[in-house]
């Protein structure tokens, strides 16, 4: 086999890998489109904690392998965090995600998820309920994260007092 052929072999081969990838995450995409769109933040909000955080994931909380692809929650992308007494407010490039304070589910330390494993307690994990769907978000705070971890404890322990 020639040197040209096989550069040409390899470039298809290639090219049928990126539009297969494709296909799979455009399908990903409409098989999720009963997943509601989140919420935006009150025009009141106001943050009490901010931090410049790694946006790793949404997942469905009850399966870590499944990302979530619609809404502007497929990729990661350097964020910022935003706690405050209305809930948490996660700035992605693509759109703004607002978790009202009654939809946040729980708040943990995480060594892992989708395609992405990080020193154990690593990534911070929020579980939360977007209409009928409970659902996870992992970020990785750029610095300490002790001070975010603990504004989005505060709003899950004052949920439970609460109810």
């Amino acid at each position: 086999m020639t040197e040209p052929l096989f550069a040409v072999i390899c470039a298809a081969f290639v090219a049928v890998l990126a539009l297969l990838a494709w296909l799979g995450w455009r399908s990903r995409r409409r098989s999720q489109n009963g997943i509601p769109a989140p919420a935006t933040p009150p025009a009141d909000y106001r943050a009490e904690v901010e931090a410049e955080v790694f946006y790793v994931a949404t997942t469905k909380a009850d399966d870590e392998y499944d990302r979530i692809a619609v809404h502007g929650l497929g990729l990661r992308t350097k964020s910022r965090l935003l706690v405050g007494e209305q809930g948490i407010l996660l700035e992605t490039p693509e759109r703004a995600v607002f978790t009202p304070r009654t939809d946040l589910l729980s708040v943990e330390r995480a060594t892992w998820t989708i395609d992405r494993a990080v020193e154990p307690g690593g990534l911070l994990r929020y579980a939360w309920r977007l209409g009928d769907y409970e659902l996870a978000t992992n970020i990785r705070v750029i610095g300490d994260d002790e001070t975010v971890l603990h504004a989005m404890q505060r709003l899950t322990e004052q949920e439970q007092h609460i109810d």
